[in-house]
């Protein structure tokens, strides 16, 4: 196949996916459902939400330059932008592959090693477990008892606890392989585990630490906001308590991570939450899939054009 060919083929194919996979999501909507919701909702409170999400990506993208800098890279800011959006679109395809080919524009267009690239990711998702975690804690405090029973409903702690023993059992004797042989592809894991482990120990290293923190809580801040201030689309919701919104959000959250992007189960997840607050189910439901196609649209559209637009903010190199 000749250069040519290839340049139009990594343009078209991942255009081809992100259409394919956005009428794939859609053509399964509940549409008799939540149309009525849908052609009554305020767009300009949609709108406003879907501008604070791009806000937090912004900063999600702006952020990754604090951890890159204690490694020796300085990286260009639209790189890192269309790097996060790419990674958001990739998620719908395959969860957490978004995280891989993240890394991979760094190492192609800002010559970062993958290993270390990918170890300042790690990084971040740590520093993101931090804030979800305290988050959690704040929504345990003000719904302690929905909580509990949510998590009794939920999981099955002997269940739990044996495929947990199992999966650490497995993860010790991969372990102590890597660790006592000579082997070439030994010695290639332990390289990548270094450079793994130097890239997640930049968190420590940073000159900016305060800002890093600032933009931390930023982002997640304007997570709970879109999600929050969505609600006034819809007047059927105008009541929903705080409380409401928290629950809602860390479970639709939730589904966001161990999902492509929360398909189909997000919306499950807000009306679930909702219901238990006494919100009626309809508008729930129409809700989660406002608040989940509002956010799913933008993606597809950041992510198509930052696939595109990559290789050519790049030709030079």
């Amino acid at each position: 196949m000749s250069p040519k060919h290839k340049k139009r083929l990594r343009l078209i194919i991942p255009l081809a996916l992100a259409i394919f996979f956005g009428w794939y999501t859609f053509s399964k909507l509940p549409v008799s459902t939540i149309i009525p919701y849908v052609k009554s909702a305020n767009y300009w409170w949609i709108g406003l939400g879907i501008f604070i999400g791009l806000l937090s990506h912004m900063s999600r993208a702006y952020r990754w330059q604090y951890l890159l800098e204690p490694l020796g890279y300085q990286i260009k800011l639209p790189n890192s932008i269309m790097a996060v959006f790419i990674t958001y679109l990739a998620n719908y395809g395959i969860p957490r592959s978004g995280e891989v080919l993240r890394a991979a524009v760094l190492t192609n267009y800002e010559d970062v090693p993958f290993e270390k690239s990918f170890g300042t990711i790690v990084a971040e998702r740590m520093a993101d477990l931090l804030v979800m975690l305290f988050i959690i804690a704040i929504t345990l405090v003000l719904e302690f008892d929905f909580i509990i029973e949510l998590l009794e409903k939920s999981f099955q702690p002997k269940k739990l606890i044996v495929f947990g023993c199992i999966g650490l059992g497995f993860v010790a004797i991969i372990f102590l392989y890597i660790k006592r042989s000579q082997s070439k592809f030994a010695l290639k894991v332990k390289r990548f585990l270094k450079g793994l482990v130097e890239g997640m120990l930049s968190i420590f290293k940073m000159k900016h630490k305060w800002a890093f923190i600032a933009h931390t809580l930023f982002i997640w801040g304007m997570y709970i906001l879109m999600f929050y201030v969505t609600t006034f689309a819809l007047p059927e919701l105008d009541q929903v308590s705080i409380g409401a919104i928290l629950v809602a959000f860390i479970s639709a959250s939730f589904t966001i991570a161990a999902t492509n992007g929360g398909i189909f189960v997000y919306p499950a997840a807000v009306m679930a939450a909702f219901t238990v607050f006494g919100i009626a189910k309809d508008p729930s439901f129409a809700f989660g899939w406002i608040m989940w196609s509002s956010q799913t649209i933008m993606i597809i559209i950041a992510g198509s054009l930052s696939f595109i637009y990559l290789p050519i903010y790049n030709r030079k190199e």
